[in-house]
Order: C-alpha cells, then sequence, then structure tokens
C-alpha cells in the first residue's frame, strides 16, 4: 500500500456548501451536477459560477471536481452540450462522469483536457468493457457497477487498461446500476434523465389473482439498505481500485460531513498500519461510520449476490431518522471557554456532546452551561436555528458540527 499512490476519496456534494464541507472533511475529489445533464435534478445542484467557485475552493485545498453529464439523451439534449463541456474545461473541472458514448465521443473532441470517466449506469462488470470503452472513446476511467462482486472487483481492476472507481456507501438501485424504469412507468419522470421519484422505496400490496396476500401491516417495498463496505476497504485497496465513491448527493451537509470524516479516519489508518485492522478498530470505525446515517445497511455485492437480507422489509418512519446532530459552532470565545451554536436538534444540560472537527480526532465534552439570546441559563433546547451559548472547555472553531457522544 506505501508504495502506491494512495486511493481518493470521491464525495457528493449537492450544493457548494456541501461541497466545501466534502473538502474540509477530507475528500480528495468531489462530485457534483450542474443544473443540466444530470441524473439529480431534484438536487439543488450547481450553476456554472459556482462549479467555477467550487474547482477554485478544492485546488486551494488540494482537491479537485468531477461534474456529472451522466444523462441518457434525447435528441434536445444535445442542444448547448458541446459550449458546456467547453466551459467545465475552462473554469478548472478535473473530470466529467458519463453513461452515454455519444457525449464521451463529444467531450473528447471538444473538451479534450476534461477526464471522461464512465458512469455506473453503463454498467461495467468486466475488463473487456473497460478496454473497448479505453480503445473506442478515450475514457480515462470506468465507475464499476454495484452488483460487482470483491472477486470480480479484483479480476477487473488487475485486467483494466484504466482507473477504477467503486461505490463504499450510500443507496443501492433496485436495477441494475440505475437502469430503472419504475419511475418512468409509475410517476413520468424519467430516472435515466435525473427525475427519479425513488419507487422502489415505496410500499405496495402484494395480490394473487384478486386476492391480497400482503399483511396490510407490513407492505411490501422492494427498496435497498443502503450500502456500507468498510469492511471492504482494505480489498479495494489491495486491488488496485483508484477511487472510493460515496453516493449521496441529495443527503444533508451533516451526513455529508460524518460520512466523509468517518471514511477518512478509516482509510487513513488503514495505510498507516500497511494493511487491515483489527476487529476492534473496525468495530469503532463501523460505529463512526453510523452515526451519519438514517437508513439500515448492507455489504451490498461485495460478499456475493445480495439476498433478501439486504432488502428493507418494513415501513420507515420517523423514529427512523438520524436525531445525532445537535448545532453548529458560529463563534469561540477562547479567553471565556464559550461558544455560539447554532441549533439543530433537541439536546439537554450535562449531555454528552461530541465534536465533528475537519482534520482533527473526535472531542468530547459534557455541556454543563447553555444561555438563551437573553443570556438567561435554560436546561433544555428544543427548537431549531436557535442561537446559543454553551460552556467550551475544548477548543472549537467556527463550521465545527457538534452531535450527541455515543449516539448512533
Amino acid at each position: 500500500m506505501s508504495s502506491c499512490k494512495k486511493i481518493e476519496l470521491l464525495a457528493p456534494a449537492g450544493d457548494l456548501k456541501r461541497c466545501r464541507t466534502a473538502v474540509d472533511y477530507g475528500a480528495d475529489a468531489v462530485y457534483l451536477g450542474g443544473h443540466n445533464y444530470s441524473l439529480r435534478s431534484r438536487a439543488g445542484n450547481f450553476s456554472i459560477d459556482e462549479i467555477a467557485e467550487a474547482c477554485a475552493y478544492a485546488r486551494a485545498h488540494q482537491a479537485v471536481i468531477h461534474v456529472t453529464v451522466n444523462v441518457i439523451p434525447h435528441e434536445e439534449d444535445f442542444e448547448g452540450l458541446k459550449e458546456y463541456l467547453k466551459t467545465l474545461q475552462d473554469i478548472g473541472v478535473h473530470a466529467v462522469i458519463e453513461a452515454s458514448p455519444a457525449i464521451m465521443a463529444l467531450t473528447r473532441a471538444e473538451a479534450p483536457k476534461l477526464e471522461i470517466h464512465c458512469s455506473t449506469q453503463m454498467s461495467v462488470t468486466n475488463a473487456y468493457a473497460a478496454k473497448f470503452l479505453s480503445d473506442s472513446l478515450g475514457i480515462d476511467r470506468v465507475v464499476l457497477a454495484r452488483e460487482c462482486t470483491m472477486a470480480e472487483v479484483k479480476e477487473i481492476a488487475a485486467g483494466s487498461p484504466v482507473d477504477t472507481e467503486a461505490f463504499i456507501h450510500g443507496g443501492m438501485c433496485v436495477n441494475l446500476s440505475g437502469r430503472c424504469t419504475l419511475s418512468n412507468r409509475m410517476t413520468l419522470r424519467d430516472a435515466n434523465r435525473g427525475g427519479c421519484a425513488q419507487s422502489c422505496r415505496w410500499m405496495y400490496r402484494l395480490y394473487q389473482n384478486e386476492n391480497e396476500i400482503s399483511d396490510p401491516q407490513h407492505l411490501f417495498t422492494m427498496g435497498s439498505k443502503d450500502l456500507c463496505a468498510a469492511d471492504t476497504i482494505a480489498g479495494l485497496i489491495s486491488a488496485g481500485v483508484s477511487s472510493l465513491k460515496i453516493e449521496g448527493r441529495m443527503k444533508t451537509e451533516y451526513y455529508v460531513a460524518s460520512i466523509v470524516s468517518a471514511y477518512r479516519h478509516l482509510i487513513d489508518e488503514i495505510y498507516d498500519a500497511h494493511g487491515p485492522l483489527s476487529d476492534e478498530r473496525m468495530a469503532y470505525h463501523r460505529m463512526e461510520i453510523m452515526k451519519g446515517e438514517n437508513r439500515e445497511v448492507c455489504s451490498g455485492f461485495y460478499q456475493g449476490i445480495a439476498g433478501s437480507e439486504s432488502i428493507i422489509h418494513h415501513p420507515n418512519s420517523d423514529a427512523d431518522v438520524n436525531h445525532g446532530f445537535l448545532a453548529t459552532v458560529k463563534e469561540m470565545n477562547e479567553t471565556a471557554h464559550t461558544a455560539v451554536i447554532e441549533t439543530r436538534n433537541p439536546f439537554n444540560l450535562n449531555d454528552e456532546i461530541e465534536v465533528l472537527s475537519p482534520g482533527r480526532e473526535n472531542l468530547v465534552f459534557k455541556l454543563q452551561m447553555i444561555q438563551n439570546e437573553q443570556s438567561e441559563y435554560i436546561e433544555t433546547s428544543r427548537v431549531p436555528m436557535r442561537r446559543l451559548c454553551i460552556n467550551a472547555p475544548v477548543s472549537l472553531r467556527p463550521g465545527d458540527i457538534l452531535r450527541k457522544g455515543n449516539s448512533r
């Protein structure tokens, strides 16, 4: 591991703030979408000026920006595309993620400085496909289908003439790497043009002929548990994969900070140890990753074909939502050892608080003082987006995230 280039940690961003957060918490690269040609049309997404700003911020922190141009295009989608690709090249984008051979060819001809990364939408599951795409279209990287096993990943990485990228965390598609038409059929929202309604996560009644065979209290869903490949990171590094990808351009700033930070620490520790970690250390890192999750997780296909245990068989509820995010730090008074925070979820006096801070190990302290806007001492906080003053026995920085100690 020490003799080769360190593997890239690639994080998602749905807007400029989340992009900065991903970079701050340790992402080597961030992928994002513009207002057009992207498969997450319901994410915040970026204007050209915002993409340029993201590129500048990334460069200043030794990171790079990838832009999704992964729409499956109809005739009208090519209008303005050539100019768009040239603009991405001019403002400093490092790579574009694409799923259409036509768009790949256009990129290579019109914006040759951009790296072309073959999207997971193309379902690359073998080295022959990687070689064909490299030879015929000049791509620079293949994003492997999420359905690949670890044995297949090793074989593809060894035989591919270009870099490989593998998903390690986030949503899994009910169909083969996004080739789904449920949303199109049921809502007229085209999943392959950015409009997925996530129909697989709806609750369904099952019928045999005219008779309902589903339990009305436990309706059927096709939604998969999220992928969590923490136990596979060392294997992916050893296999020669070039980039580890976190899914989630529609996720919150807290999710981005927590998940990126957790995987950053895990990857760094694996490199420091020159190989797999002990069961105890892996349990710690899995716990850190789950502090940012809202959904159940599984190992996906890395250990073999995913079975029924990878499907969520019960309705989701508000009880499943992660309430660990308590506040962000706005100001720190080092002399008084106090901080001004902006609240999110409820907390109480004497709670254990954990600090998530870019580039540092997590800090922990006990909440022993809370003052409201009128400088009155209070014992609980129940109102989000409120500015409060708290004790700060550890050094806090503006932008630090406060969450529940020992929280999920």
